[in-house]
């Protein structure tokens, strides 16, 4: 997404941005079908004509990359180099998950759902098992409830690069736990440890003296700066436009401040229209620039309504993924 052009609440479709592990999957929607199985009582299987009678809901829900901002980590890691864009906000149509595990009828023992896309493939990681394997995550139990399935993104058929025919919208959790191309729907008894759920976005979470590999779930509280750009020249002593999103799994946001001097000293920007759960916010600030020409950097830093604040440091345990320290943008004022 060209983080530089937000203007609206919703991105538009054709500049969100996408991410794919293996190669898109032609899918037939006539032939498609999307199994419900595992500690149920009634596994069964569903055709898309039959998903789109039941009761559909429509939400707006923030999806980000786990690797979002990967470019601004100073030691430079493996992974995608992403700047600012692959985060993005639209609205999702479909079915509640919930609907489905109730007609399958979870067993008393079920305690994860595995989410399986039809995307798959061989991995070069001599650590992944051998062979092709689907991209599947698992969420607990309690999540599922949340879940939609989605087969309308901004009011329009899904289109094949965000998941065609159906795809998992997991609300307030960080965009890999979104499957795409679903096909399966798998609920466990055991935790799923699967290649994605543990040797793969998953990041060290410490208690105490110890750390435990934890697969990656929730949103972490983040402010980004749309406008000014990096490298972009304002005009001094001139009034400039400072606005951005800010997001979190954890809430809603609640304040977002501006440091015009290196977060030697804040400033409250303003919130723009309503708060939505699990949807981003946007918001602006009006900058007098310095009379006097040079480097400024800029910062945004954002809170939320569970007391949490983004940041400034980058915690090393967390690897290539959940980048929300402060971000610096640098402009030229002239």
């Amino acid at each position: 997404m060209p983080f530089e052009q937000l203007e609206g609440f919703i991105t538009p479709t054709k500049s969100f941005y996408v991410r794919t592990h293996f190669p898109i999957p032609k899918i037939d929607k006539v032939q498609w079908r999307l199994r419900i199985e595992g500690v149920v009582e009634k596994p069964f299987e569903i055709d898309y004509d039959a998903l789109l009678k039941i009761e559909s809901k429509i939400i707006p829900a923030t999806l980000e990359c786990a690797g979002n901002n990967r470019s601004f980590l100073e030691t430079k890691v493996k992974g995608v180099q992403w700047g600012l864009g692959a985060v993005g906000n639209a609205e999702w149509t479909g079915v509640q998950l919930s609907a489905l595990l109730d007609r399958a009828g979870l067993k008393s023992s079920a305690l994860e759902i595995i989410l399986e896309g039809a995307d798959s493939g061989r991995l070069e990681d001599p650590k992944s098992p051998r062979g092709a394997i689907n991209f599947a995550r698992s969420i607990p139990l309690e999540k599922a409830r949340d879940v939609l399935l989605a087969y309308k993104m901004n009011d329009a058929e899904l289109p094949p690069e965000h998941g065609f025919p159906v795809r998992a919208i997991v609300p307030g959790w960080f965009a890999v736990a979104s499957i795409k191309w679903l096909q399966r729907v798998i609920v466990t008894d055991k935790p799923f440890n699967g290649y994605y759920q543990t040797l793969d976005y998953a990041y060290w979470k410490r208690a105490g003296d110890t750390a435990q590999l934890t697969a990656l779930s929730e949103l972490q509280v983040k402010a980004e700066i749309a406008r000014p750009g990096a490298g972009e020249i304002v005009s001094a002593n001139s009034n400039v436009r400072v606005h951005g999103a800010a997001w979190t799994g954890n809430g809603e946001i609640v304040k977002v401040e501006i440091s015009t001097d290196k977060g030697s000293t804040w400033k409250e920007a303003r919130l723009g229209g309503d708060s939505r759960p699990n949807a981003w916010r946007l918001w602006e600030f009006d900058w007098r620039t310095p009379a006097k020409p040079g480097q400024v950097t800029l910062l945004a830093r954002a809170t939320d309504s569970s007391g949490q604040t983004q940041p400034v440091d980058r915690d090393p345990d967390r690897g290539t993924y959940m980048i929300n320290h402060l971000l610096p943008i640098e402009v030229e004022v002239r």
